[in-house]
């Protein structure tokens, strides 16, 4: 007997978490928790949290509260969009608030890459159009996956070439 089985595909996804408000560290381990729990998603590595000073428009806010930040990788079966919704929602019950661009927030999760796809829309670009950029997302994710690729780019090299630096911050693993 033949046994018809429905093939489902997981797509390796980076997203990077982020806070500077409330209990930072807290919020983030609650975050890691709901992503994980979500239908069609599997966490597979998270790094150690970083701290950073606060990135505005203008630059370093060296008067803001300093964010966490940390790296998760999952596997999902979810689109793009869905998850996007799903991290909002996420962001949201932690309080987030979208008043001001680049302001302090307790949650912030993006989505850096998705399975090497190219995306952009109205709600989405990936690549992360500034992951590149941004040392608090390079490090953490070097952590996990050191022959980690942006946009055909090593991470280990990007890294290098923002001449930035992060703090790492003593805490317990997040997963």
């Amino acid at each position: 007997m033949i046994r018809a089985e429905r093939l489902t595909v997981e797509l390796p996804v980076v997203l990077s978490l982020g806070s500077n408000l409330g209990d930072r560290e807290e919020t983030i381990r609650d975050a890691v928790a709901a992503i994980s729990a979500l239908s069609g998603v599997r966490a597979v590595a998270a790094s150690g949290l970083v701290e950073t000073p606060a990135l505005k428009p203008d630059g370093v806010d060296e008067d803001a509260p300093a964010y966490l930040n940390a790296i998760l990788t999952i596997r999902t079966r979810l689109a793009p969009e869905q998850l996007l919704d799903a991290t909002s929602a996420i962001e949201l019950e932690h309080g987030r608030t979208r008043s001001e661009r680049w302001g302090d927030r307790t949650l912030d999760i993006d989505i850096v890459s998705w399975g090497g796809l190219t995306l952009e829309s109205d709600r989405l670009t990936l690549p992360h159009p500034r992951a590149a950029q941004r040392a608090f997302v390079l490090a953490p994710w070097l952590e996990v996956a050191p022959q980690a690729k942006l946009a055909g780019e090593g991470v280990a090299d990007l890294l290098a070439a923002t001449g930035d630096t992060v703090r790492p911050y003593p805490a317990e693993p997040l997963l």
